[in-house]
């Protein structure tokens, strides 16, 4: 189950306070360049939304802790996924759906309910990453952009927040106006498009492995 972060959405692309941080008066590329800079620095983010990548519906609910994983919820296709990566490794809870796509309808009453364990790079579910790694979510979010213009202002989750919008490939990247120059919200319209917004910057996130996972290598294999 192949998952890729739409470019289409993402492209052209915290601690609040009362007072601005100067954003307003910058250009679109200082804007996007303070939001790298900010994100770079965080230790912890919390992501949600949801958007169209490669014709499938992708919903995100995840708390993301840098170098060292990320939990919550994915969604793909209707299907909601529980996600944990730690230590190196995916541990997935999904509906019965999710089961019997993955190991077919007899196995999917075995594992309703439980962990399995899958390897986080190499395996069937190392796209995950893509998701779940806050540097490569907002390496993707930040990096790769046409030409940008300013967008109105707005508030988002009751911060002021300066907008950028990329002219070429359309999305609107919103950043913190006050406080830490983090990013907001990102939003594109559009059969490809739909929102993602970050918030709880740098709150304290616990990760721990379930217990009893079920090794999905053992479980291909029959062992």
């Amino acid at each position: 189950m192949g998952i890729a972060i739409s470019a289409a959405l993402l492209a052209g692309c915290g601690s609040s306070s009362s007072s601005g941080n100067g954003l307003e008066s910058k250009s679109p590329d200082e804007i996007v360049a303070a939001a790298k800079a900010a994100s770079k620095g965080a230790s912890t983010v919390h992501v949600s939304g949801s958007f169209i990548t490669e014709g499938k519906p992708i919903s995100l609910n995840m708390e993301l802790v840098a170098g060292k994983g990320a939990k919550g919820q994915i969604g793909v296709e209707g299907n909601s996924i529980d996600v944990i990566e730690v230590e190196h490794a995916f541990y997935i809870n999904g509906s019965a759906a999710f089961y019997t796509h993955l190991a077919g309808s007899a196995a999917a009453q075995l594992l309703q309910g439980k962990w399995i364990k899958a390897p986080s790079t190499g395996g069937e579910f190392s796209s995950f990453s893509q998701l779940t790694d806050l540097g490569k979510l907002l390496e993707s979010t930040l990096s790769s952009h046409g030409k940008l213009a300013k967008a109105p202002s707005t508030t988002i989750g009751g911060q002021k927040a300066v907008g950028v919008t990329d002219s070429t490939k359309g999305g609107t990247l919103y950043v913190a106006a006050t406080g830490t120059a983090y990013p907001l919200a990102i939003s594109k319209s559009g059969g490809s498009g739909g929102k993602i917004t970050f918030d709880r910057w740098n709150q304290p996130v616990t990760l721990t492995p379930p217990a009893k996972a079920i090794n999905i290598n053992q479980l291909q294999s029959g062992k």
